[in-house]
């Protein structure tokens, strides 16, 4: 259980609503000379100046080769972008790829700032969502002459690809962020296109932490916005940001469909969900419509968040989806 419980406070701190991040995209310029090209891929010619999540200038003096990440999502996005080899410390959270469990660990909602600054990092990646907690920690780093980039509390895709394309230029792999965020735009529309052809809308219930305490998805979510484009219902639709809600509203909601996230942390999520007292004239209950979704896969700000929609898109609609 205290597994559990710290994955739910994990997720809260991480997927928390806070207010959208300006656009910062830079293209590469294909225009260049071979030479000029792989210049360009490994970024903007050092020193490179980035307005981070804070709203503060970071200036990177050259291409990082030592990097530590505090959060799973930047440990995603980096190993994505080609980065495996240059991260020497990740979070306590941190579980994807299967190398992260052989790099340093610096710590979990509270960050081991001496830790870090042995490691001899030449790039922190922090994150929004815990930033308020940590300033004086990060002053500390700075102190040091470490830079540290905190990256935007995304809430949305287009705030994911913003990221994802920071992480990017910081980094030296712009070309390579544009790669990633293209690609999962043609997942996306792949989805959207195919959901186009559900004829009745289902009434979806997701349920991101178990009785007692149980927390769901309402507007100004990512889970919010996976629903649409699959062509659901968000049957917390009418709640603001990741809310709490209490079992009777639940019942009376009346879902058609609910999904747990919690399955991956904690044994029997569904059997708990299905066997609730007072649930039973529920309709999904009643259809054993409840599925279990890996949290990480629709909860982190990451590449594989389109691969979180399809296998939300399984479990809602598998007649159209499991084709």
């Amino acid at each position: 259980m205290n597994k559990l419980l710290s994955l739910i406070l994990m997720l809260l701190l991480s997927i928390g609503l806070v207010a959208g991040c300006g656009d910062d995209k830079t293209p590469v310029d294909e225009t260049t000379t071979n030479e000029g090209s792989q210049e360009s891929n490994q970024g903007e010619a050092y020193p490179v100046a980035i307005k981070d999540a804070l709203d503060e200038e970071v200036i990177i003096e050259e291409q990082p080769e030592r990097i530590v990440s505090l959060i799973p999502s930047n440990t995603e996005i980096a190993y994505e972008l080609g980065l495996g080899e240059e991260i020497v410390g990740v979070s306590d959270f941190d579980n994807y790829p299967e190398d992260t469990a052989d790099k340093e660990k610096i710590g979990g909602q509270e960050m081991n700032i001496e830790k870090i600054i042995s490691l001899k990092p030449d790039l922190v990646l922090a994150h929004a969502s815990s930033a308020h907690n940590s300033t004086e920690g990060f002053q500390q780093l700075k102190d040091a002459g470490i830079p540290v980039l905190v990256v935007n509390e995304a809430q949305n895709f287009d705030q994911v690809y913003e990221s994802i394309e920071m992480i990017g230029k910081a980094s030296g792999k712009q070309q390579e962020a544009g790669q990633i965020v293209s690609e999962m735009k043609e997942e996306i529309e792949a989805i959207k296109e195919k959901a186009q052809s559900i004829s009745q809308k289902k009434s979806v219930f997701i349920e991101v932490s178990p009785a007692p305490e149980i927390y769901t998805p309402g507007k100004n979510t990512f889970m919010d916005e996976m629903l649409s484009i699959i062509n659901a219902e968000n049957a917390s639709g009418d709640l603001e940001g990741w809310a709490k809600i209490d079992q009777e509203a639940v019942v009376e909601k009346n879902p058609d469909v609910i999904i747990t996230t919690y399955g991956y942390y904690t044994e029997n999520a569904v059997e708990q969900v299905l066997s609730r007292d007072g649930w039973k004239d529920v309709t999904a209950i009643k259809d054993k419509q409840v599925y279990d979704v890996h949290s990480d896969l629709v909860a982190r700000s990451g590449p594989r968040l389109a691969e979180g929609v399809e296998e939300l898109a399984k479990a809602v609609y598998p007649e159209t989806f499991n084709k």
